[in-house]
């Protein structure tokens, strides 16, 4: 059968079983409520529910007229009178969900005038059989001619309509949850192919200006410096290889692949590179999108080694402030940094190192460059540092 859309329950209901875990139940009473469709989401069955609370509207109805013929002394017979009611309404309404679950994907106004037509010859069929049946089991002497067949149309209608505005408010609601749903995936999925995009934009030219240089050693038959040379860029290419442009690492991870980067320019730059870690062991668990410093070195190298004769000091130094991690990149050269601001000089520049700080936390960072009182230019990051990570190797 094919799945009927959900007659009725609350909203709140519907997002905790969408965003929850669900406990199952056990015990004793696992197999009722297994049978009812409460041992997991209530809305994960959408043809279950809808069943279900079909079939625990009509009860309540039938109860209800029941228990009120009673005590107005209306006697067994009413009894009879109000199942065929029910009855009658379960079929009813069940013709009309089949019908509203194809208005439902109608344009509003269609919607809405079919469905008012619908509720109104509803409940016209309904008043017939309920004036019909009550003349016959109740009030045998009774004998209701032409349109006081219709007595009860206006308690009818009302019924139904009310019945009609919960079938349309509980579905639209749900249809406005998986429109959520998916929106929400869809913008993580834009957010990972952005991060990608960010990690993949990292700077080509420090593997060309390696290349070169290996091509160099080779030319001067230095055969042992090209091959050490080559052999440290391969293990910086399967780094970033390995780890998803998405993944997040640690502080000391990401410290470790800077070195490694280091000991690749060092071979280039010789002494003219000088570079100093200052790394609090407080910081070390702190986690950061993986190569989010990598640019900045490669900008002080290119803004601060290379144009100096005797080449720069750079310093990495990462302090805990709160429960935030203070990460500088700063070098003593004669660089401005400006070419970290236009992204010219390396195709990442300050726009992609800012991109993905936001990706990765939102508003929870901070990003500022600065003239540092070295006479060189630094670059400071602020990084939350969640409880869990300040300990984690």
């Amino acid at each position: 059968m094919a799945s009927e859309p959900v007659a009725g329950a609350s909203s709140l209901a519907a997002s905790v079983a969408s965003q929850q875990l669900v406990h199952r139940p056990k015990g004793p009473a696992k197999p009722i409520l297994t049978g009812v469709g409460l041992d997991g989401p209530f809305f994960g069955d959408k043809n279950r529910a809808f069943w279900v609370l079909q079939s625990l509207g009509w009860t309540g109805f039938f109860l209800l007229r029941s228990l009120n013929g009673i005590a107005t002394s209306m006697g067994a017979m009413f009894v009879v009178h109000t199942l065929l009611l029910t009855a009658t309404g379960y079929s009813v309404t069940l013709l009309m969900a089949s019908l509203y679950r194809r208005l439902i994907v109608m344009r509003a106004l269609w919607t809405v005038l079919i469905s008012l037509v619908t509720v109104v010859l509803a409940s016209s069929a309904f008043s017939f059989i309920e004036t019909w049946s009550f003349s016959t089991f109740v009030r045998p002497d009774a004998r209701p001619v032409g349109i006081e067949f219709f007595g009860a149309i206006i308690l009818d209608f009302s019924l139904l309509a009310a019945w009609s505005a919960l079938y349309y408010g509980i579905n639209y609601y749900l249809l406005l949850e998986e429109e959520i749903d998916q929106r929400a995936r869809l913008e993580n999925q834009a957010s990972s192919a952005q991060l990608a995009m960010l990690r993949y934009q990292l700077n080509p030219h420090f593997l060309f200006n390696t290349l070169n240089s290996i091509s160099t050693l080779v030319l001067l038959k230095q055969t042992e410096r090209a091959n050490a040379m080559l052999a440290r860029l391969s293990s910086f290419l399967r780094y970033t290889l390995a780890n998803e442009p998405t993944a997040q690492v640690t502080l000391a991870q990401e410290v470790e692949t800077l070195k490694l980067y280091l000991e690749i320019e060092k071979m280039r730059f010789e002494e003219r590179l000088r570079p100093h870690f200052r790394i609090e062991a407080e910081t070390i668990g702190a986690r950061l999108p993986s190569l989010l410093l990598q640019p900045l070195i490669e900008n002080a190298i290119k803004y601060a080694v290379t144009p100096s004769e005797d080449g720069a000091d750079i310093w990495i130094t990462a302090t805990r402030e709160g429960q935030a991690v203070r990460i500088e990149v700063a070098d003593r050269g004669p660089g401005d940094g400006a070419g970290l601001f236009s992204g010219h000089s390396t195709g990442v520049g300050l726009a992609n190192i800012q991109d993905r700080l936001t990706q990765a936390y939102g508003p929870g960072h901070g990003f500022t460059t600065r003239t540092n009182d070295r006479g060189g230019f630094s670059v400071i990051l602020e990084i939350p540092l969640d409880p869990a990570d300040k300990d984690r190797p």
